[in-house]
């Protein structure tokens, strides 16, 4: 049941975040579930669902299946290690843990993308694009806590 609840979470946002825009920049919403999936569930199924996310959103958005899942699977798995390396969980950390996430998430697709098919953007203009979706995930990361301690 729990997993069905992520799910329809999950095409909720997807759906929500084709319709939402700031400044014509569609957000990376989904990058939220990789980083809780790895906070709360742990390294692998925080790789799994990451993967798991990534992949739908690789046949979604109908280019070559792999730099997402692949991004959003590291996000999971290096997420689920965040708790144990700072052991007073404040939500400014999960503010900025989410922004850095954010930005390396974004800025790995766009590397992929750039290495294996075509440039999307420059360079100058994917950054920025970059930058603003971090700072939109940002408000997201007051509200994530992890469980506990992952051994």
């Amino acid at each position: 049941m729990k997993y069905f609840l992520w799910a329809i979470a999950l095409f909720l946002t997807l759906i929500f975040q084709g319709y939402f825009s700031f400044f014509n920049i569609i957000p990376d919403l989904t990058i939220v579930f990789a980083f809780y999936a790895g906070l709360r569930q742990g390294d692998v199924k925080g790789l799994a669902i990451g993967a798991f996310i990534g992949a739908i959103e690789d046949s979604i958005s109908s280019m070559f299946l792999g730099p997402n899942m692949l991004s959003k699977g590291i996000t999971g798995f290096i997420a689920s290690h965040l708790y144990t390396k700072f052991f007073i969980w404040t939500p400014l950390i999960g503010m900025v843990s989410i922004v850095i996430f954010t930005f390396t998430d974004s800025l790995m697709v766009f590397m992929m993308k750039s290495i294996f098919d075509r440039m999307p953007t420059d360079a100058i203009t994917g950054l920025s694009v970059i930058l603003i979706r971090s700072l939109i995930n940002a408000p997201f990361g007051y509200f994530l806590k992890p469980r506990e301690p992952h051994s």
